[in-house]
């Protein structure tokens, strides 16, 4: 997809639903700023992003409870039972009244990635892919060694002991 306003590579792309009309704006991270959205924030939690968006479109509580028990939006009355059928949510109090459901869906639909991982500066992101490829190689030996499979965890500390000298030297 391509900027609304200039044809640039879009990077953020915003679905809004009013009276039952679908719009869809799409921006590059220079009108994405000029348009308040915050586009490079590497490696911030998806939790953290999510409470964020709650935050600044909260003005009070927006969760109420059915007579069944399930959470309702308290602004658009939306069900997370609706919200789980048609996948949309109704408006941006839905985000603060579902924060505890939608979490580890994100985390789902992000393949386990609790991470945002957003553009990083060229200059610095040699260094950051080699940290991450650390972080990765980390999470792959606990995961070896917790399933008992030691000679893949040698490997693994191989490759890291590999990665770290080149590490140092950029510190």
């Amino acid at each position: 997809m391509n900027c609304d306003k200039c044809d640039k590579p879009a990077m953020v792309h915003e679905v809004t639903i009013k009276h039952g009309k679908r719009k869809e704006i799409h921006l590059c991270a220079e009108h994405a700023a000029e348009a308040g959205f915050v586009v490079h924030q590497a490696d911030a939690p998806i939790e953290h992003l999510l409470k964020q968006f709650v935050v600044a479109h909260s003005s009070s509580a927006a969760v109420t409870t059915t007579s069944t028990g399930s959470k309702k939006c308290g602004e658009c009355g939306l069900t997370f039972a609706q919200f789980r059928k048609n996948a949309i949510l109704g408006c941006p109090k839905c985000y603060e009244a579902f924060v505890d459901e939608l979490g580890p869906l994100i985390e789902r639909a992000q393949r386990g990635a609790t991470h945002h991982v957003g553009k990083t500066p060229r200059r610095t992101g040699a260094g950051l892919d080699r940290q991450r490829e650390l972080q990765r190689l980390l999470k792959e030996l606990d995961r070896a060694i917790a399933a008992e499979q030691y000679e893949r965890a040698a490997e693994i500390r191989d490759r890291l002991n590999a990665l770290e000298p080149a590490e140092e030297s950029q510190g």
